[in-house]
Order: C-alpha cells, then sequence, then structure tokens
C-alpha cells in the first residue's frame, strides 16, 4: 500500500503520537499539521505499517481521497480507519440499519429482507452484533455492499461467536475500526463506534431498541448530523420496540416497506412481488396473527374452533410462503 506524503503525516500525528480530535483534523486540512517527516519520524511510520500490510490491512487517513465526507462532520471524527475488504465500498452511498441484541424473530426477518432490498441501491453499514445488526449482514451479505464497524481493533472479534461471520464480511464486503491493534472493547467504545455508523451513512434504520438500546446513540447521532431516522413500528408494551415508537413520536419515519425509505432519497422502489396465496384455515390463521399480534398456537386454534394439529399445520404451510414465523415458546407471528 503506497500513502501519499500528507497521508503518512497524519499517520505519523495518530498513530504514532496518539493526536485525535476535531481541533487535529481541522489543522490537518488547514495544513499546519502537514509537512515532511524527517527521517527518523519517517522510519516510525514505516514500522507502524509493516505488521499491517502483512495482515492485509489498509488505512484510511483524514486526508485520503476516499475518506467519507460525511464522516467529516461527526463529532471527534476518527483521523484513521483501519480497513480489511473492498475499500472500494466508501466511495458508494451508505444507509445504516442498526437493531439490539435482542431483537424479535419477525423483526429480524423484516430486516434481513429490507437489508437485502436496499443493498440494491445502498452499501448497508451496521455493527457486527447479535439480532438487528446480524439481520442487516444476512440480508446485504450476499450482494456484498455491506460495511461492518467493529467497536474493538481489526484484528479483534466482539462478539467472539461471530469470528467466522466476520472473515465472511471481509471477503465480500468491508470491515472497518478506528483502533489500532489488539483493542479490547469498553464502555464508551460502542457509543465511539456508534457515532461512525451514523457518520458513514446517509440515514439510519432502527429495527429494534429498548428504551435504553445502544441502537438509540446512534439514532441520535444522525439527528444529530443532521440525518434521516426511520424505525420499525412496534405493538404498545413491548419492550423491544419502546425504543422504536418513541423515535416514530419524535419525528423518525414510520418504515413498512423499502419504499418507505427510498422514497426519501428520491428512488424508486422495485415492484414488489406477488404476496404468496393463504386460503382455507392458513387465512383465517394469518388474518387472526394480524389483528392479535404474537400469539400462541394454542391460543389461536381455541380462537378460531381448531384443533392443536390443525392449527400447527397452518402455522408451518405460513412459515413456508413468508407469511408468519415463530417467535419461541410456540408462539407465532405475521410478517
Amino acid at each position: 500500500m503506497t500513502y501519499t506524503p500528507e497521508e503518512k503525516t497524519v499517520i505519523y500525528e495518530a498513530a504514532v503520537k496518539g493526536m485525535k480530535g476535531r481541533e487535529v483534523l481541522d489543522a490537518i486540512r488547514g495544513g499546519a499539521c502537514v509537512r515532511t517527516l524527517k527521517g527518523d519520524e519517517e522510519e516510525m511510520v514505516s514500522s507502524f505499517l509493516e505488521p499491517l500490510e502483512r495482515k492485509g490491512i489498509f488505512l484510511v487517513t483524514a486526508l485520503s481521497a476516499d475518506y467519507p465526507a460525511s464522516l467529516a462532520h461527526a463529532s471527534d471524527p476518527p483521523l484513521l480507519l483501519y480497513g480489511m475488504g473492498r475499500r472500494e465500498l466508501l466511495a458508494r452511498r451508505k444507509f445504516c440499519i442498526v437493531g439490539s441484541r435482542i431483537t424479535p424473530p419477525w423483526a429480524e426477518k423484516f430486516g434481513k429482507n429490507l437489508s437485502a432490498e436496499l443493498s440494491e441501491q445502498f452499501t448497508i453499514v451496521t455493527g457486527l452484533a447479535e439480532g438487528g445488526d446480524a439481520a442487516a449482514i444476512a440480508g446485504a451479505l450476499p450482494s456484498g455492499n455491506l460495511i461492518s464497524v467493529l467497536p474493538c481493533g481489526i484484528d479483534m472479534c466482539y462478539p467472539a461467536a461471530h469470528t467466522s461471520l466476520k472473515e465472511k464480511i471481509i471477503e465480500k464486503g468491508l470491515v472497518l475500526s478506528e483502533y489500532p491493534l489488539g483493542t479490547g472493547t469498553a464502555k464508551w467504545s460502542f457509543y465511539q463506534r456508534n457515532r461512525i455508523l451514523a457518520g458513514l451513512s446517509e440515514g439510519v434504520l432502527v429495527l429494534s431498541a429498548g428504551v435504553r438500546s445502544g441502537a438509540l446513540i446512534t439514532a441520535g447521532c444522525a439527528l444529530d448530523y443532521g440525518k434521516e431516522v426511520f424505525a420499525l413500528p412496534y405493538n404498545i408494551g413491548v419492550s423491544q420496540g419502546a425504543g422504536c415508537n418513541s423515535l416514530i413520536k419524535a419525528g423518525a419515519y414510520l418504515v413498512t416497506e423499502a419504499a418507505d425509505i427510498l422514497s426519501v432519497y428520491g428512488i424508486e422502489a422495485q415492484k414488489e412481488k406477488p404476496e404468496a396465496q393463504a386460503e382455507g384455515d392458513e387465512g383465517r390463521v394469518l388474518q387472526y396473527l394480524r389483528e392479535r399480534g404474537e400469539t400462541h398456537v394454542a391460543t389461536i386454534a381455541e380462537a378460531l374452533g381448531l384443533r392443536i394439529f390443525e392449527a400447527s399445520a397452518a402455522l408451518s404451510a405460513l412459515e413456508i410462503k413468508g407469511l408468519a414465523t415463530k417467535t419461541g415458546g410456540n408462539k407465532y407471528s405475521a410478517v
């Protein structure tokens, strides 16, 4: 990897000397920190870059041509981004999808399908956690239009269980981090990571969020940066969606399909495929789920005058058609 003298200056100031912050970025862009490195400084930069290059890690500096302009407006924008994967994704339009680690199965399925559709127009930006992040990854990964931002060093993985998933993202998409190699996670590093998620993207969709979810921090950062915020609506009393409903009440766009997002950016959504048909017992069960929300199979059977095995058969057929999903404990919800 070849770096310009200006980029090497940023690498020296940020990585070797440990400088950071908007004041430093403004000074660098104003030319105050751009200078020719001395011999020993040049050697220190080379020594710093050597192990990165061996691992296939590249650096995007605040003075790199592909440093995302939208990220420069973030609070305390990173001077360096460590990257692995398809660097060219930085130049594409980007949209962020996040959600809490405890995301209802129906919302995960919705998020996966939505992410897949949006990835045709945007590079999807998200984290690497379970729940909402995992749903966004599952939808966008096949296209490769995916960026995952880590709250730790790029050679680390959080959660550790997603190590193989991280490798797949590196192979097809892009993984980014602002932290030096070997840096573990801390409470504050998740907040720092969330500001990058929002800063990279044109907008943020929250798939799920409790009242204190980190996904709300990402949404808050997006609002601070003048970005659009979108949220999935939830039934009253569903704790995983209380934060989403609060966002909608505060003015976030309510989302039930990709067109709700694409239209905000002047993009015409593709025509939807005809919905699978549900007739007879299947139709009655689906209608009941749509009206009542998540319900136990025994309750459905009793309410509709069906035997348990008849209700179960109808629910299994609806699952196959993608019209219903099992939410745990023999409960089901319409998709």
